[in-house]
């Protein structure tokens, strides 16, 4: 048994900005999957919004983030986050981040899509490696972090593993931690923590093509679904319009949207421009614009990608601030000076999550929420690039402070039983979880993906509660394997975004049904 003050599960952004912060008020655990280093932050390539400069200001980039979310953001919140930035950038380069600067020392700030000022704050086009490795610096230095690497959170315990079989209420469930799967010694741990934080990341994994590494797999959101947690706007699922397309290779390489930004222009196979057809914005609309656009355009024209052309640019400065990107594609014999890149558009980010409040309590005690887990109100039906590295920051930052200031008010509760796996046994055929996430993938990318329709939505539906079904048997007669547990928690996510996405009787923002045709709009 594992006892800890601040449990923290994950390890991008806002697990390791959170257990910086808490770290002098007790004991923080950060639970891994994997190495520390791999997540969805170390993957960002565009930046992190925030107001440094005037002719830019707080109410231009909070009126940007509410017309991205079409109507869905919590203005308040949006509000909140937005002028906190600046603060939180601060303590980020206080850490260590090396963003870009000018010759005068300023900030070398992007554009990207959706924004109508220069305020992306970035290192080349790897902003979100930097900010890891800054980051993994500081938790190494903390004397009061430990951090478990290779080890998974099985679920969450709460009353539910205590014999409660009717709660009154949602409000009523506390946690109390977390079973925990050692990956590499196959044991499973009983953790107890005073307070508990997700942090895990997305649900790309649940999609055929996406940018996400593969650990994401909505873990966090599917222990709280099983937990009876709130948990709201799971059919906003964001697809980047362009990612590499390189068949075969998961995941995805992503191509920043900030290369739009700097001048990159979306053309068809034959070459022609298209993106002013669907948007007076043109290559610079928010992504659930872009994406359709480039989802619309393969689609009547039969191709299995478009391209992105840098051609025009400054050769020098396009090396210069995507580095990773030139280097990515000339090993595939694309040179971005020369060649034009061949994008399609990837699952890349969820805009729901845990359903928290403004100091990211989620609804059961005791246990927070941020990052991509959470839903704050922040991006509402479509997220403004950038606005996920800062929404992390800020979030665990609220949440930092709120637990520091109960910690000493909450007890363990010792009365936990241990896992049970009575009656199981090893799984011989690992084929059956191999064939089922395959399906799973197939369902999702080809009813719930960029464009949807009632029968897409209902056939969905359908089929994977077949896959449920046969994998709730699986995981009964089962001892506890890493990719069995992964595919539970991706039917049970892929589950919520289907469910949630036939409750919507509409088009709107990244939620696209053919039958609900968007107003005013092309597409």
């Amino acid at each position: 048994m594992i006892k800890v003050d601040f449990l923290v599960i994950g390890s991008g952004l806002a697990g390791l900005s959170y257990a910086l912060k808490v770290a002098d008020y007790g004991k923080v655990c950060i639970i891994s999957k994997t190495k520390i280093d791999e997540t969805n932050t170390n993957l960002a390539q565009g930046g992190i919004a925030a107001v440094t400069h005037r002719p830019d200001s707080y109410k231009k980039h909070v009126e940007d983030t509410l017309i991205a979310g079409d109507g869905l953001c919590n203005k308040e919140i949006v509000e909140m986050i937005v002028s906190e930035a600046p603060k939180q950038i601060d303590k980020l380069v206080e850490w260590g981040a090396k963003f870009d600067k000018k010759p005068d020392g300023k900030f070398d700030l992007a554009k990207e899509g959706g924004h109508s000022e220069h305020r992306v704050l970035h290192h080349k086009d790897h902003t979100g490696n930097e900010i890891q490795r800054a980051l993994i610096a500081q938790i190494k230095k903390h004397h009061n972090i430990e951090v478990i690497e290779f080890h998974f959170a099985i679920d969450l315990i709460t009353q539910h593993h205590l014999g409660f079989s009717v709660i009154r209420h949602h409000t009523d469930i506390e946690c109390y931690g977390i079973y925990l799967y050692d990956i590499n010694s196959n044991k499973i741990k009983t953790v107890l923590a005073k307070t508990t934080y997700l942090a895990t990341g997305g649900i790309g994994n649940v999609y055929h093509t996406t940018t996400n590494p593969k650990v994401a797999t909505g873990d966090g959101i599917a222990m709280v679904y099983r937990a009876k947690g709130l948990i709201e706007n799971m059919e906003f699922v964001q697809f980047h319009p362009t990612s590499l397309y390189n068949s075969g290779e998961r995941p995805s390489f992503l191509i920043t949207e900030a290369i739009r930004g700097f001048g990159a222009i979306l053309r068809t196979s034959d070459g022609s421009e298209f993106m002013l057809k669907y948007d007076k914005r043109a290559c610079l609309a928010p992504r659930d614009i872009v994406a359709r656009a480039i989802d619309n355009e393969m689609k009547i024209r039969g191709d299995d990608f478009v391209y992105l052309d840098c051609t025009h640019l400054s050769s020098d400065k396009l090396i210069m601030n995507f580095p990773k990107i030139y280097q990515k594609c000339l090993s595939l014999d694309i040179d971005i000076t020369k060649d034009f890149i061949p994008v399609v558009p990837a699952a890349h980010y969820l805009c729901g999550g845990v359903k928290v409040n403004n100091q990211a309590q989620t609804s059961i005690k005791f246990l927070y929420a941020a990052g991509e887990t959470s839903s704050t109100g922040m991006h509402g039906a479509n997220r403004l690039a950038s606005n996920s590295l800062l929404e992390a920051v800020v979030y665990a930052d609220k949440a930092a402070r709120h637990a520091i200031s109960v910690i000493n008010e909450i007890d363990y509760n010792f009365n936990i039983p241990k896992w049970n796996d009575e009656g199981t046994s090893n799984l011989e055929e690992m084929v059956l979880i191999t064939q089922e996430f395959k399906e799973l993938q197939q369902i999702m990318t080809n009813y719930v993906g960029i464009v949807r329709s009632n029968l897409r939505l209902k056939r969905a539906l359908l089929r994977l509660e077949i896959l449920y079904k046969e994998t709730e048997q699986l995981f009964e007669r089962s001892t506890v394997s890493l990719k069995l547990c992964e595919l539970r928690n991706a039917i049970n996510i892929a589950y919520i975004i289907i469910k949630m996405a036939k409750h919507r009787k509409e088009s709107r923002g990244l939620h696209y049904n053919i039958d609900y045709p968007l107003k005013n709009k092309l597409l």
